[in-house]
């Protein structure tokens, strides 16, 4: 099984109920870093024609996740400790979905920094973040 699989069947075993709405796909994986993709639809779009920031905050946090899950065995734990996020320009409700990009950029023994960046289908990116993780 790929990597990528591998993520997907343990998010869908493990992941918040919510998120598995969003209908995130992994289509990379390896140790440390992930790329996946979010469809854009009407329900995620607010009044202003573009993606809702909530639906970003979300993406941007589980794609750190999957990084995690790439990097521990498949019991480890871990939890968010900070999420920093820059909104960079809107996605556009008719984009039709956008690629988030995620990886470790300094993975340690008990701390996890981390990178994610939200791609358009031109690849400018939309927003960014950095993050840390704590091994439980």
């Amino acid at each position: 099984m790929s990597l990528a699989a591998s993520i997907t069947d343990r998010y869908a075993e493990g992941g918040a109920g919510f998120m598995h709405d969003l209908d995130l796909t992994v289509t990379e994986a390896e140790p440390g870093r992930v790329r996946f993709t979010l469809p854009v639809t009407d329900h995620l779009v607010h009044r202003g024609g573009v993606l809702c920031g909530q639906t970003i905050l979300a993406c941007m946090d589980t794609g750190m996740v999957f990084v995690m899950m790439t990097l521990g065995s498949d019991d480890a734990g871990f939890t968010t400790v900070s999420l920093q996020t820059n909104f960079e320009r809107g996605v556009p409700a008719d984009v039709g979905e956008v690629t988030f990009e995620a990886w470790a950029t300094k993975p340690g023994r008990s701390l996890v920094f981390g990178q994610i960046d939200l791609l358009l289908p031109d690849g400018r990116r939309a927003a960014s973040a950095t993050t840390t993780y704590m091994w439980l």
